[in-house]
């Protein structure tokens, strides 16, 4: 692995801490302090202006806008495509004392320091700004996005004139100006502004998708006037202030965000009279009184799944920041939102959910808050009106999911993803059937999950052929997880997870018609099933053809990958990274080396499906191979190489994983977070380290330790209790909170788990 770390932030157990300012770093800590709550989120920008490198981002999930691509005569490739827009600046403010505005590009600061508290969510920053004539003023920002509230939000200036007296105006309010960066212009109609006595609000829709945003902001604090600057989008308030020598002058804003997202004349209705009933209430919020409430609710989050690591102080700050992140990016306030590929910390990937969210991120929310994993799943259903009419394009029946989307429509120009790539429609199915395995929700299965079970086999049966002989079922021209190697026929991923696909179906199928008959047979008429098909699955589930030599265990990752010419991946420069950026399309694919893992995620996600044997031969061939090109890689191989006892190799890529923004590992945080590697993170620990198996009927752990680490720990909600796992040095400690009796495997023997700990000695080999 030829990546480095490139360590800038302290280290601490729960706050990220950037002392001193590097305007070289300015963008990537914009990505790194950002803040969410699922509904809305806002970059780490400096709210009273910069004119160095910045990119002010304020985010809401499913507010998006469209904009055409180039067009294409050929039948299957989008004509338009959709991405998250930037919105309001609800945080917009200039600070000036006489003919001065402070500017960190521009102005003598000294003593910067910002903290990002992971226990309360709060965001503070502070400076001195020494003015030309010697003026000294110290500057402390605060800012939070209420968890309790996703509406809500504050902001609270604190100046300290350190040794004169005098006037300080600042102007603040809601600023719709912002450029979306990647169309390069400005995307909002502002249909219109108020302001009143200490408060301002602003409403804007989006010019294409004719979408809303509603702001509105309150301000407290010791000003002597206020003024009115109302332009076209935007809307001010000029407050002057009178501060005096050594003593702390304060201004407080108190924000309330709301949307509009569906286009019909009811919902215009609804939204207004939304408006008007949360403006009235609005008034009576206190600042202080939303920002402990949301603190709270960050004390039962920790309570509740927090992971402990003794002994390694930058890992510990790494995985806290990760379940930070997880939970400010999703905790399933509404079935209708996604998770995108960078949350809402920036506009990489337009704001779009790819086919991770079901393998790498509902994980987390399965064993942590079971109604997220829940709405994760029903968006798909929600949305599969528009997986057929995807299909339909692509000469396919029933549904294909699309690679990246936002509305449920494909939102991916590049053909070769978009059109290739089938691993979106069978992770939405794992995931279901991995929500049941854990859940034994078989209800949901039943009402949300069939419809789509139904509909995505419908697809694989119509995408892929039999070969020259009729003795082997498969797909051709495909695009497997490994996206350096494009347009391959049988790529092993694509036909197993098809295989399971057709399997699980015909499974599920079978348990209804047994346990409801009068559904089953409402169901079979509804969705117009016959016997012939259902035994058409059958067939093409045994006889999928999975590429396998039997004498050197190793799974082919597709038909000719063997032959292909070798490439050390080690020999490349670290100033090549990303490849995308420095080396053409055609040179990226002819080669052996692979982006991300495809054989070895299949080997993850149906993991007790195959043999030790199995999994270190082709870890030791893949391994090497790969370059970690995707932020899905490194756990991946870092859970593995646990389960092989590769225990020095696995901490290695632990650290990458649970760091790849902090450390800013592919040079690109600037862009965003990585939202599948941040939930890969909590994966690595508790699949990892902890051993952790859920892809079949019962949990199972193997817990291993690594060698620098004193312990750790970790909690998972699990049949309506808590497991707690606790590790140290010799020992491995599990029970139930609730008392529940559960029966797990640990290194391979049944054990129930109960109130009282269950206290199993670790094996020599699993000692890192």
């Amino acid at each position: 692995m030829a990546k480095i770390a490139d360590i800038y932030y302290n280290t601490d157990p729960w706050n990220i801490i950037e002392e001193g300012f590097n305007p070289a770093y300015s963008e990537v800590s914009e990505s790194i302090f950002s803040l969410g709550n699922e509904f809305m989120g806002i970059r780490g920008y400096f709210e009273e202006g910069y004119s160095g490198e910045s990119l002010i981002g304020s985010y809401f999930n499913g507010i998006y806008e469209t904009v055409k691509t180039e067009g294409s005569s050929y039948k299957g490739i989008i004509d338009k495509t959709e991405f998250m827009v930037n919105s309001v600046d609800w945080l917009y403010l200039r600070i000036r004392v006489g003919e001065k505005t402070v500017n960190l590009d521009q102005s003598n600061c000294r003593d910067f320091n910002r903290q990002l508290n992971l226990q309360t969510g709060v965001l503070t920053r502070s400076y001195i700004w020494v003015m030309e004539d010697g003026k000294e003023l110290k500057l402390n920002f605060e800012r939070f996005l209420s968890m309790n509230d996703a509406h809500l939000a504050g902001q609270r200036i604190t100046m300290t004139p350190l040794n004169f007296t005098g006037e300080v105006v600042i102007t603040a309010g809601l600023d719709f100006t912002l450029p979306h960066n990647m169309v390069g212009k400005n995307l909002w109609n502002c249909e219109e502004s108020n302001t009143g006595e200490k408060w301002c609000s602003i409403l804007a829709n989006t010019i294409n998708t004719e979408q809303s945003v509603y702001s509105l902001c309150r301000f407290e604090g010791d000003f002597t006037s206020e003024k009115d600057l109302i332009e076209k989008k935007r809307v001010l308030k000029q407050l002057t202030f009178t501060l005096k020598q050594g003593e702390e002058t304060t201004l407080t804003r108190l924000v309330m965000n709301l949307v509009r997202k569906e286009n019909s004349l009811e919902s215009f209705n609804t939204f207004n009279v939304k408006c008007s009933e949360a403006s009235q209430i609005f008034k009576s919020l206190e600042y202080d009184t939303v920002k402990a409430e949301s603190a709270k609710w960050w004390d039962e989050m920790w309570e509740a799944s927090d992971i402990v690591i003794d002994g390694d102080e930058l890992n510990q700050q790494g995985i806290r920041f990760c379940i930070f992140q997880m939970h400010q990016t999703y905790h399933g306030a509404d079935s209708g939102t996604i998770i995108g590929a960078k949350g809402l910390t920036g506009e990489a990937y337009s704001g779009n959910t790819f086919w991770d969210t079901e393998t790498y991120c509902l994980p987390f929310y399965i064993f942590n808050n079971v109604e997220a994993a829940k709405h994760l799943l029903d968006f798909r259903l929600i949305t599969l009106p528009e997986a057929k009419a995807r299909a339909k394009a692509l000469d396919c029946e029933g549904a294909f999911y699309p690679i990246a989307t936002i509305s449920g429509r494909e939102c991916c120009s590049l053909w070769q993803h978009a059109s290739l790539q089938l691993q979106a429609s069978t992770a939405v199915v794992y995931g279901i059937r991995h929500y049941e395995l854990v859940t034994k929700d078989e209800d949901f299965v039943f009402e949300t999950g069939l419809p789509i079970l139904i509909e995505v086999s419908r697809m694989l049966a119509s995408r892929g052929d039999w070969n020259a002989r009729h003795t082997k079922y498969g797909y051709y021209g495909v695009m497997g997880p490994d996206e350096f190697q494009m347009m391959v026929n049988n790529n092993c991923y694509t036909n197993f997870m098809g295989k399971a696909t057709f399997e699980y179906t015909l499974e599920v199928l079978e348990r209804l018609s047994k346990k409801n008959k009068d559904a089953y047979e409402a169901l079979i008429k509804e969705y117009e099933i016959s016997k012939n098909e259902c035994d058409n699955w059958l067939t093409l589930a045994e006889h999928m053809y999975i590429p396998y030599d039997e004498n050197t265990k190793l799974f082919e990752q597709h038909e000719g990958y063997f032959t292909l010419p070798h490439i050390d991946v080690d020999t490349i420069p670290m100033e090549e990274f990303p490849l995308y950026h420095h080396w053409t399309y055609d040179r990226i694919y002819r080669n052996d080396m692979v982006k991300q893992p495809d054989v070895l995620m299949m080997m993850l996600l149906h993991n007790q499906s195959f043999t030790k044997e199995q999994l270190l031969k082709n870890y030791e061939f893949y391994e090497p191979r790969c370059i970690h090109e995707s932020s899905l890689s490194p756990s991946v191989h870092s859970i593995l190489a646990v389960q092989l006892q590769k225990h020095e190799e696995a901490y290695k890529f632990f650290g990458f994983a649970t760091r790849m923004d902090l450390d800013n590992y592919n040079r690109n945080t600037a862009e965003g977070l990585h939202t599948t590697s941040i939930a890969a993170a909590w994966m690595n620990i508790v699949y990892g380290f902890g051993g952790m198996r859920s892809d079949q009927d019962k949990l199972s752990f193997s817990p291993s330790i690594p060698k620098d680490w004193n312990g750790y720990s970790f909690r998972i909600h699990y049949q309506g209790d808590v497991i707690q796992v606790a590790i140290d040095k010799d020992h491995a400690v599990f029970n139930t909170d609730k008392g529940t009796e559960i029966l797990v495997s640990i290194y391979g023997q049944p054990i129930v788990l109960k109130k009282e700990k269950t206290i199993i000695t670790i094996p020599t080999e699993w000692r890192g």
